[in-house]
C-alpha cells in the first residue's frame, strides 16, 4: 500500500489547518487542508479520524509523526503540537518538528514546479505586524528542506515590502491582497497551505532517514502572537522556543 514507513503530518500554525498521511514520497495517501479559523481544538482529531478511515490506516500502522512547529498563533499552534506529542508518546514512535514557514516555502516551491530565485514567506504577527522569513533559491537538485537566509524579521504591516524583498517571490499566508501584497502572492500562499501536509511529510521522511527526530518533552513551538484576548503586555515579547 505504501512506498515506506507511514507518517502523519499535522500543522495548525495558521488559520488553515493541514493533515496528511503517507510515506513522505509522492502524493499522500490521504490529506486535508481546511479553514479551521480558531476551531483547531474542535476539529483536528475528527479530521484525523476521517483520514485514517479514508486511507484504511490504523494508528498502529504509523511509524512517525511530523508537526509544524510554527511560527504561528498561540492557541492553534499549541493544539497541533499537543496532538502530535500525544500521538508520538502514546504510540512510541518518533516525532519530527519542522518549521511551518519552511514547510510553506517547500510547498510553494513544489507548486511553482520550477527552480526559483528564492522565496519570502510572509505571515501575520499580531494585528499590525508581519513575520518575514527568507529562503534560499532552489538548486533544482531535489532538495527537500529549504535553507533559511538569515534570521526571521518582524516588520510593520504598513511598511512597503518591495525595499525589503526586491523581486523575490512572496508567499503571503493568512493575508489579503492590498498595498504591498499582490494577488499572486496571496494565491501562492493559499496553494502553499493546501500543499503543506505533503511538504511536511517529505521533510519528516528526510529527517528520519538521516536519523533525526525530536524529544517529545523538549520540542516547543515558536509563537508570533499573544494568546487570544491578550492585547498588550509589559516588557518585551520574544519568539520563545523554550517556555520553561
Amino acid at each position: 500500500m505504501s512506498q515506506g514507513p507511514l507518517l502523519v503530518a499535522i500543522d495548525t500554525a495558521t488559520r488553515r489547518a493541514a493533515i496528511a498521511l503517507g510515506p513522505g514520497s509522492g502524493v499522500p495517501l490521504a490529506s486535508r487542508s481546511w479553514e479551521a479559523g480558531y476551531r483547531h481544538g474542535e476539529e483536528l482529531l475528527a479530521v484525523l479520524d476521517e483520514l485514517l478511515r479514508e486511507a484504511a490506516i490504523g494508528l498502529g500502522d504509523l511509524a512517525g509523526v511530523v508537526v509544524g512547529a510554527g511560527p504561528g498563533a498561540f492557541t492553534g499552534l499549541r493544539v497541533g503540537m499537543a496532538t502530535a506529542k500525544g500521538l508520538a508518546y502514546g504510540l512510541h514512535i518518533p516525532l519530527v518538528g519542522v518549521g511551518s514557514a519552511a514547510g510553506l516555502a517547500l510547498a510553494a516551491r513544489a507548486e511553482r514546479n520550477a527552480p526559483d530565485d528564492g522565496l519570502v514567506v510572509l505571515m501575520p504577527a499580531g494585528p499590525h505586524d508581519r513575520y518575514l522569513a527568507r529562503f534560499a533559491a532552489s538548486t533544482g537538485g531535489g532538495d527537500v528542506g529549504p535553507s533559511a537566509v538569515g534570521d526571521p524579521e518582524l516588520v510593520p504591516g504598513a511598511e512597503p515590502l518591495e525595499p525589503l524583498v526586491g523581486a523575490v517571490t512572496v508567499v503571503a499566508v493568512d493575508l489579503v491582497a492590498g498595498p504591498g501584497i499582490s494577488g499572486e502572492a496571496v494565491a501562492l500562499g493559499l496553494a502553499a497551505q493546501a500543499g503543506l501536509g505533503a511538504a511536511l511529510l517529505d521533510a519528516g521522511r528526510e529527517a528520519l532517514e538521516q536519523g533525526n527526530s525530536d524529544d517529545v518533552a523538549e520540542l516547543v513551538p515558536a509563537y508570533v502572537t499573544l494568546p487570544r484576548g491578550i492585547t498588550a503586555t509589559a516588557g518585551t515579547i520574544e519568539w520563545s522556543r523554550d517556555l520553561r
